[in-house]
């Protein structure tokens, strides 16, 4: 049974995620929140396994209600649910820890899909969609080098990927699918999966939306 918290400022918006939810054998909702401080006391009080955030809500908003409930270490993972599918405020969700987002007129069976998603660890956005909204948001990339002209010096979370690995995080950042790298660089898929999940042990990233961002931080892949 996976348990999902609705945080969400209007309550007819609210009324229609838990009738969809429990209308469903394998979820059920655990709670309700209008505000970012209701989501935090309510993932401490519940433990949900996913959290659909809305973003703009009085108060303590959907980002900061993310980045605090990621960083206190929950295993709770938020679902971004938001106006846009390229909405400015979506991407600083992923930032702060977000596993996905969707946007709120998304079919209901997509909202459906997009919550087991994440419960079982995926990512819910596609990586083409995701590289369009990196790239339409790329100025809150740092900069590269020091203002110096020197290049920025490596980053520690790529110290322990091997020569494999780096290459498909840089493939991943720029959008490929497990099966594009299976076919383009001659592995068998169940080997992309397997390194995709070396890649997200050794840099901590939580799952392939925050690995795209971190090839992007990074600087394996920058805007085309």
């Amino acid at each position: 049974m996976t348990t999902v918290l609705i945080a969400d400022d209007q309550p007819m918006q609210r009324f229609g995620f838990r009738m969809l939810l429990e209308s469903q054998d394998d979820m059920t909702v655990v709670g309700e929140a209008s505000n970012g401080t209701e989501a935090i006391r309510l993932v401490d009080r519940h433990r949900p396994d996913v959290v659909l955030m809305d973003i703009r809500m009085p108060g303590l908003d959907g980002i900061e209600a993310t980045r605090r409930i990621v960083a206190a270490g929950a295993r709770t993972r938020i679902l971004i649910v938001t106006t846009f599918d390229l909405d400015a405020y979506a991407y600083d969700g992923l930032r702060a820890g977000a596993s996905g987002f969707l946007v709120k007129d998304a079919q209901p069976e997509e909202l459906l899909a997009g919550v087991r998603a994440v419960a079982s660890g995926d990512a819910v956005v596609a990586p083409s969609l995701t590289r369009r909204l990196l790239d339409a948001y790329i100025h809150h990339l740092p900069e590269s080098g020091s203002g110096t002209g020197d290049p920025r010096p490596e980053d520690a979370r790529l110290a322990a990927l091997t020569d494999r690995e780096r290459e498909i995080l840089t493939v991943i950042g720029q959008g490929w699918t497990n099966a594009e790298i299976a076919e383009r660089l001659h592995l068998a898929e169940s080997t992309v999966k397997t390194h995709i999940g070396r890649i997200l042990a050794k840099t901590g990233a939580r799952d392939r939306v925050q690995a795209v961002i971190l090839a992007y931080d990074t600087q394996l892949v920058t805007p085309a």
